[in-house]
């Protein structure tokens, strides 16, 4: 299986009148045309997931949608994963992939500090071991045959300007 770890794109700045919970904090529209093109150049890649796991929080949600719209699998395929807006824990997120078969691609939209922690964890076991500067809109593909620690191999990371 194929996990596409994508960090949400450029969110409005935190605002504690205009948004009081950091939840629910919008995409810019600037953020939304970066992840349009990001998930277009996945689908012409043939990195076309088979279902969307997103933060419940409203950036990445938004980021879920804008993905599943523009590879094709349509916002059905957009399935809320609480689990990726909290402190990494693999049983959840392996829990919300569920069984898949080898070919299939789950992408896994999330925040920081947790997306790189998630791709630390999967790569190398340890959640600190592997320092990585996720961008918004940054794409990190991990090929594995079960979700869990160091079992991943990295098969590509790409920020929105590659």
């Amino acid at each position: 299986m194929l996990l596409l770890l994508v960090r949400h794109a450029e969110a409005e700045e935190r605002d504690e009148v205009q948004f009081p919970v950091d939840s629910e904090r919008p995409l810019t529209p600037k953020g939304k045309k970066i992840q349009g093109r990001v998930s277009r150049r996945l689908e012409r890649l043939g990195y076309v997931p088979s279902v969307v796991l997103a933060s419940p929080w409203k950036r990445a949600w938004q980021t879920a949608g804008i993905l599943a719209r523009e590879t094709g699998i349509g916002k059905k395929g957009r399935v809320a994963c609480p689990a990726l807006a909290a402190d990494t824990s693999l049983a959840a997120i392996a829990e919300a992939i569920g069984p898949r078969t080898g070919e299939e691609i789950v992408a896994l939209v999330g925040h920081e500090p947790w997306m790189s922690e998630l791709a630390s964890v999967l790569l190398t076991g340890s959640a600190s071991r592997l320092a990585v500067q996720f961008g918004k809109s940054a794409v990190m593909a991990i090929e594995v045959d079960t979700v869990g620690p160091a079992a991943g191999r990295l098969r590509f990371f790409s920020g929105p300007g590659l």
